[in-house]
């Protein structure tokens, strides 16, 4: 009596990860700045009408602005969009320094390119785009590789 056992073969196929950095990040919105400055502009509207104004104004614009744009993060830029359609880009491999302000609560993002400097209220998720700034533009690692 002939026993035999078959084993199934074996294929060796390589998985490869995907790579992270060509991943689109999109940063949602944050509304804290804009509601914080249109409850500023009630509450003053008693004291300072004409201070409460150009506070209201300011605070509608910046809840406009949260409505309608958008950031994302790609493997080599930096896009805006209003809606859908993408407004501009900002190559990471132009920018020279970034900084968001005020870390107890963040309400400036700054970064430099090699011909301008840009200043943008924080009005989208502030601990994602410190990841992605960090992630993309992490200028001390940029310095190590060389």
């Amino acid at each position: 009596m002939s026993c035999s056992i078959q084993i199934p073969a074996l294929s060796m196929t390589s998985v490869t990860p995907p790579n992270v950095n060509q991943q689109t990040i999109e940063l949602a919105p944050s509304y804290n700045i804009p509601i914080i400055l249109i409850l500023m502009a009630i509450a003053t509207l008693l004291i300072q009408p004409w201070v409460s104004l150009p506070l209201a104004l300011f605070g509608l614009f910046l809840l406009l602005q949260t409505v309608t744009i958008r950031l994302q993060f790609t493997a080599t830029a930096l896009d805006v969009y209003r809606s859908d359609q993408r407004i501009r880009s900002f190559p990471y491999s132009e920018w020279q320094n970034w900084k968001i302000f005020w870390q107890p609560i963040p309400i400036l993002f700054y970064f430099k390119e090699v011909n301008s400097i840009h200043f943008l209220p924080i009005i989208f998720d502030p601990q994602t785009l410190n990841v992605c700034l960090e992630r993309f533009c992490n200028f001390d690692k940029m310095e190590e590789m060389g």
